[in-house]
């Protein structure tokens, strides 16, 4: 982890990233037809896709912009709020448009996209390294 250069906050916000690009790929619905099978669809369709490109932009960022070794200020801050913050508001209204048949990728779409909001708006702490715990 210490040859990528990254600052821990930007090492979790892009690990929760791919979580979330994970996620989409996941089943956000399972309709059962019985005994004849069913179907699953990811969360690539409509506004998922939305949510998909928003964890993308959040996984990019730290590569793309600003000094890798230093925590996330100002503008950079700024667009990785609303890139975890915009792909939990549209898996969370994903949800809400569609009820019935849910199944778990929706919701760790949306677990990731707040646990990530949180965690740069300094509400979820970095966890300090092992090393410095049992010392």
């Amino acid at each position: 982890m210490e040859n990528l250069g990254l600052h821990k906050s930007k090492l979790y916000s892009v690990i929760l990233a791919a979580i979330g690009i994970i996620s989409c790929l996941l089943p956000w619905w399972h309709i059962s037809f019985g005994g004849y099978g069913g179907v699953s669809i990811n969360g690539l369709h409509k506004l998922g896709i939305v949510a998909f490109i928003a964890f993308i932009g959040a996984g990019a960022l730290p590569f793309v912009m600003g000094d890798k070794s230093q925590p996330y200020m100002g503008q950079e801050k700024t667009i990785a709020m609303a890139c975890f913050g915009g792909a939990a508001a549209f898996a969370l209204i994903t949800l809400l448009a569609n009820m019935h048949y849910l199944s778990f990728g929706i919701f760790i779409a949306i677990a990731v996209g707040v646990v990530g909001l949180l965690l740069l708006l300094g509400k979820i702490s970095v966890p300090k390294s092992i090393d410095d715990k049992v010392k």
